[in-house]
């Protein structure tokens, strides 16, 4: 019989809370969003820490329902492209294949941040998905092989049965980064940073990627 308690309080969910941490305008940052989003990255790094890198990657099927879930970046390039890996099969993947057109959110929440990204995702080369795969814990490559992400599965047993069938397939040899697994590139069109600020008067530089030039049009929001 279950004794514990699973009571808990109600959530307040008009509490407020002033955004102090710091300010952003268009002359704090330069006219390369990609060189500002890696500062940010570095400084969210270093006052979160863990999952620093985590951001929410929001698709649309073919039906135009949207979905959204965590992925981790794992690189930004310097020509601005944000870059994931994942089970292609799952409903991230077959969303990307219906419709390439995606947005990413990182929410730094401690220090009143967010960017946002709008692009099209595009998969990465066979050689650059090898190697991403070749540097994950071996766990992590054979974890690869027995979820079919996204699919439905009777219980936790089963995916544990098969994560143990997938270890003694590879025993002894290199495990090999399966074809249905690889990453995806986001190319932006729009890139924007906000910073909270108190009063609910937030800053916002929103950078719109220029036609033709491969340069950006920086400009101020208003909140």
């Amino acid at each position: 019989m279950d004794d514990v308690d699973h009571t808990v309080d109600e959530p307040d969910l008009a509490v407020r809370a002033d955004y102090e941490w710091g300010t952003l305008s268009a002359a704090d940052v330069g006219d390369d969003p990609v060189v500002e989003v890696r500062r940010w990255l570095a400084e969210a790094q270093a006052h979160i820490g863990v999952d620093f890198n985590a951001m929410v990657l929001c698709t649309v099927d073919a039906t135009g329902s949207p979905s959204a879930r965590n992925v981790l970046l794992r690189e930004l390039d310097d020509q601005g492209r944000f870059s994931f890996f994942t089970n292609r099969t799952s409903r991230k993947g077959s969303d990307i294949e219906a419709n390439p057109r995606v947005s990413l959110l990182f929410s730094w929440l401690p220090v009143h941040r967010q960017v946002r990204v709008d692009g099209t995702a595009e998969m990465l080369d066979d050689a650059a998905c090898d190697d991403y795969f070749a540097s994950r814990p071996r766990d992590s490559q054979v974890a690869a092989w027995a979820s079919h992400q996204s699919r439905v599965i009777s219980s936790r047993e089963e995916l544990i049965a098969e994560v143990e069938r997938q270890r003694e397939r590879f025993e002894g040899a290199a495990v090999p980064r399966p074809d249905f697994w690889g990453g995806y590139a986001v190319v932006p069109t729009r890139i924007e940073m906000w910073q909270g600020r108190p009063s609910r008067l937030h800053d916002r530089v929103c950078f719109t990627r220029r036609g033709g030039a491969g340069g950006w049009v920086k400009e101020r929001l208003a909140p």
